[in-house]
């Protein structure tokens, strides 16, 4: 009973052929496509305005260098978001729950800031390795440190948002088992449980905008280092 509570995770096939590339492109193609009218529909107009509000916030801390980023940035929010929101939807399969597809979204990207700080500005990006003012014996240990640290920045993107989806499918289906299971034994404690589910499966849907946003938030902060 324990190993089935994961099977939710396994990447899905059909007649040994993945489907994880359906379950990435699906997302896009419920996305609303702007027509050709003059006049948008409200949930056209309401999307447009949300990423637009959405892009001149991330943007705002960025010189116009950074302004090239935009475009990647938002349609990694958008895909981020809408794959988190589909993925709580009963006998579906959420992509971002594997941790090879964050770290194919998150190493290829933050190895690109990384580059362009070092193409832009090398001595600006090689200091960040060396806080000013530290002491001659610290410095070997601190660019060590400090390396480490830098390194592990895709691996923490990565990690958190497969962490915090992991964690939330997990509880929102250890708690409907335990709903089924106490229904007919504990009519009233069933009820009770099935309350903090509803409550639950509110704060996933809240997490899985708030992970979409932290995600690209953080390549943004890293982008800021190297523009």
């Amino acid at each position: 009973m324990a190993m089935s509570f994961f099977d939710q995770f396994a990447s899905p096939s059909y007649m040994g052929i993945p489907l994880i590339a359906i379950a990435i492109a699906l997302p896009w193609v419920l996305l609303p496509l702007p027509s050709l009218r003059w006049m948008n529909n409200r949930l056209i107009t309401v999307q447009g305005w949300l990423i637009n509000r959405f892009t001149n916030q991330l943007m705002m801390p960025l010189n116009a260098e950074g302004h090239k980023w935009a475009l990647l940035l938002a349609s990694l929010m958008v895909f981020l978001f809408t794959t988190n929101m589909l993925g709580l939807l009963p006998y579906t399969f959420t992509p971002t729950t594997q941790l090879s597809l964050n770290m194919g979204l998150a190493v290829p990207l933050w190895l690109a800031t990384v580059l362009i700080g070092l193409r832009n500005q090398p001595t600006i990006a090689l200091g960040h390795l060396l806080p000013e003012g530290t002491p001659i014996p610290l410095i070997p240990v601190l660019i060590i440190i400090e390396t480490i640290s830098l390194f592990i920045r895709p691996l923490a993107l990565g990690v958190r948002l497969t962490a915090n989806l992991t964690a939330g499918h997990l509880l929102i289906q250890l708690i409907a088992t335990a709903v089924f299971v106490l229904l007919p034994m504990m009519p009233t404690v069933a009820i009770l449980t099935a309350t903090v589910l509803f409550l639950l499966t509110l704060l996933e849907v809240a997490v899985a905008m708030i992970q979409a946003y932290v995600f690209v938030l953080l390549l943004s902060l890293y982008l800021q280092e190297n523009v």
